[in-house]
């Protein structure tokens, strides 16, 4: 972490860039706490990592999140990975140390089981087994945050069998894996739904999931924000389950990095989620 007696300097690196809310989460942060400092978007075109990467000790850089299409090929450009990044696969956040070492992390995990304390304070890992659709990145990520958190139960399910066996081997128990056609029959008894799917996303279909076999008590969860409120989410309402939208996540991975780079960890305020709500 870089002292805090001079300007501080973060940013996204991605292509496009445009998308990106990070830009708000962090400055309003710097807003917030009184720091002397900026987050760009940094718009860097695939092949050019590197070299952008490599650029920032150069240019007094705290750090970057890296976003589409950069967090898998960054593994192979960091000095060093921490733990998190080379379980879920990708890195996130790079933090350049004082000598000028990049080390890459990744706070999807983190931010995903945050968000779901904050949105049920009650919630509990080891409460139930949890049922996780998709077997994406961010399917690695969200079942890295809940085996931390303390899951002793984790039924992953993909169109693609074989994806979702494959994250079952690398995470072992208490991962397992099922095909998809037993997806509905997989709710039964479960603590915790999550959607890591874009099914749902504004411009593409809703999820077909029927949550008849879904207990009243579990939490429905959907990583996606855009829309807030998802046809799975509408649905798991409507039956009175507690249902806990994508934004949090991303607000809630914001928070370690900024703490990394600037010294402080932040608060995910109200405030800070209707402005990033106005945005969507």
């Amino acid at each position: 972490m870089h002292g805090q007696d001079r300007f501080l300097l973060a940013g996204v690196m991605g292509w496009p860039i445009s998308h990106s809310r990070s830009p708000k989460i962090h400055n309003y942060w710097l807003a917030r706490y009184g720091l002397a400092g900026t987050y760009a978007p940094l718009a860097i075109e695939p092949g050019r990592l590197a070299a952008a990467l490599r650029a920032l000790p150069a240019l007094n850089f705290s750090g970057c999140n890296l976003t589409i299409p950069h967090k898998e090929a960054a593994l192979a450009i960091v000095d060093v990975l921490d733990a998190s990044a080379t379980r879920i696969g990708a890195v996130n956040c790079v933090v350049v140390e004082e000598d000028g070492t990049l080390v890459g992390r990744n706070y999807d995990g983190f931010g995903f089981t945050a968000s779901l304390r904050a949105a049920a304070p009650m919630w509990r890992a080891d409460a139930g087994p949890a049922v996780v659709i998709g077997a994406g990145g961010a399917a690695r990520a969200v079942i890295a945050g809940l085996i931390d958190s303390g899951a002793a139960e984790v039924r992953l399910f993909n169109r693609t069998l074989e994806r979702a066996q494959k994250i079952a081997a690398d995470f072992g128990a208490p991962v397992t894996a099922h095909r998809w056609e037993e997806r509905a029959e997989g709710l039964a008894g479960a603590g915790l739904l999550v959607n890591t799917t874009n099914q749902g996303m504004v411009g593409e279909p809703p999820l077909d999931l029927p949550l008849d076999r879904l207990p009243a008590e579990a939490l429905v969860s959907d990583i996606v924000y855009a829309p807030l409120e998802t046809p799975l989410l509408a649905a798991a309402r409507a039956r009175g389950n507690v249902a806990v939208d994508g934004l949090g996540m991303l607000i809630h991975q914001a928070r370690p990095a900024f703490r990394d780079w600037f010294g402080v960890m932040p608060e995910a305020t109200p405030e800070l989620r209707a402005l990033i709500e106005a945005t969507l």
